[in-house]
């Protein structure tokens, strides 16, 4: 029997890598799972994809930086479901920017996004996750959040928060039957890391420091997640999951 049946889903920022890999895992495990993004025709293509494959999706238009975006996308699932078992914070973003030369709005806009949307959606999809009775709240983080990178200072700064926010609300959310974790990948090929990995020697510098010697897939990433969404991580919050090939180990 599929590990999420009956199960209601969102993903967030879930129109491609890690986030559209963990809706395809979600739904292939029988979840009936919202793809939401900020492109909305990205979000639309994998609702498609989930239907192909015999699974159950609705697609959302959603710019989590935008409160009455994410109090409609909330609405929606409450009208039609009245709940929400497993809620996936992975909306987020970089730039590639050093530190001393970041603009203000530059550093907001991350901010908004990385840290800012994690805080609204776990804050305001709150009530549809406690009418579940048993859920799961997972955030994507980094193991960036925890090391130093140049040159991705804001970007680190706004995932560590994300784990540490992760830790608070493991604490006060537990009373309502609401399990939060952090799912923390390394480097994996996605959009997000496609502009630095054009570089072969940067690649090749990664992988060098990487136990596995190679980059993360995103249907790695989305594995941990779903063991975080499922009944097999019932003893399991305020917890960090690393998913790096070892990258982490070896410094």
């Amino acid at each position: 029997m599929p590990r999420l049946a009956a199960k209601i889903a969102l993903v967030t920022g879930a129109g491609n890598g890690l986030g559209r890999a963990t809706a395809l895992t979600l739904a292939a495990e029988g979840a009936h799972v919202y793809a939401t993004d900020l492109d909305g025709d990205a979000a639309a293509r994998v609702a498609a994809e989930i239907d192909t494959a015999g699974g159950a999706a609705t697609a959302v238009r959603c710019d989590v930086t935008t409160s009455q975006d994410v109090s409609a996308m909330f609405r929606a699932v409450e009208v039609a479901h009245g709940r929400l078992e497993i809620l996936v914070n992975n909306a987020g973003l970089t730039i590639r920017e050093d530190f001393r030369h970041m603009t203000d709005a530059q550093w907001t806009k991350i901010r908004e996004v990385n840290l800012d949307g994690v805080m609204r959606i776990a804050r305001d999809g709150f009530k549809l996750l406690a009418a579940a009775k048993r859920s799961s709240l997972i955030n994507i983080a980094s193991i960036l959040g925890s090391r130093g990178v140049r040159p991705a200072v804001a970007y680190s700064a706004t995932k560590g928060a994300v784990a540490a926010l992760t830790r608070g609300l493991a604490v006060e959310y537990a009373p309502f039957g609401i399990r939060v974790n952090t799912v923390s990948p390394g480097f994996v090929k996605t959009g997000l890391t496609e502009r630095a990995l054009r570089s072969a020697a940067f690649e090749k510098s990664l992988t060098d420091e990487t136990c596995l010697k190679r980059l993360g897939e995103p249907h790695e990433i989305a594995k941990a997640v779903l063991f975080f969404a499922s009944d097999d991580a019932s003893y399991c919050t305020g917890a960090e999951l690393v998913v790096d090939g070892g990258m982490s180990a070896s410094l």
